[in-house]
């Protein structure tokens, strides 16, 4: 398929959707990550990091970090065990989630937001590639994500930016939801 085909049938795929049991292969993994290696990076920096959550023992211990974060960090008159069990669900439903971590240069030779940009280009490239397969995939920051850097290991420089969601799925095609690109664009 062409490059504006790819682009244009792009799609966040929620967990809720996957195909539960269906294995998403390691080497399928494995090549959608060399893709997101291949992302621009300003000074050659490639800030981009990865966490692959792949087997069920480890996608569990995920689920886990994330009902135990949502039950420390709730307030209590909006904690609900119900809503606890939800914080913790997308893990289990999911073939792969990849955790999605910025390390920054050390030296910072350039802006932190070139390397957050980086990153997000990286995640572009997986999600395209998840897309030409038609594997769902859906990349999700809530703040267990965000503040999870003792749970990943994260090293000074380091930081999470969200996790990426995996799973084969069996969505029809929807139709974007984008305004004219003409109302956002001036030509000088």
């Amino acid at each position: 398929m062409d490059i504006s085909t790819l682009i244009h049938k792009r799609r966040a795929i929620f967990p809720k959707t996957y195909i539960q049991g269906k294995a998403i292969g390691r080497s399928v993994i494995e090549q959608i990550l060399e893709n997101a290696n291949q992302a621009p990076t300003h000074r050659l920096t490639e800030p981009w990091r990865f966490q692959v959550f792949h087997s069920e023992n480890s996608r569990k211990e995920l689920s886990a970090y994330m009902s135990d974060f949502f039950r420390k960090n709730t307030a209590p008159e909006l904690f609900t065990e119900e809503k606890m069990q939800k914080a913790g669900e997308n893990p289990l439903l999911a073939g792969a989630v990849i955790a999605i971590i910025m390390r920054r240069d050390p030296e910072a030779r350039i802006p932190e937001w070139e390397e957050i940009a980086s990153v997000a280009m990286a995640v572009q490239n997986m999600w395209l590639s998840c897309t030409a397969i038609n594997l769902g995939c859906y990349w999700s920051s809530p703040k267990a994500a965000l503040e999870a850097n003792e749970f990943l290991g994260l090293g000074e420089g380091e930081r999470c930016l969200g996790l990426f969601y995996m799973g084969w799925h069996e969505m029809p095609e929807i139709p974007g939801k984008r305004g004219a690109v003409e109302e956002k664009v001036v030509w000088r």
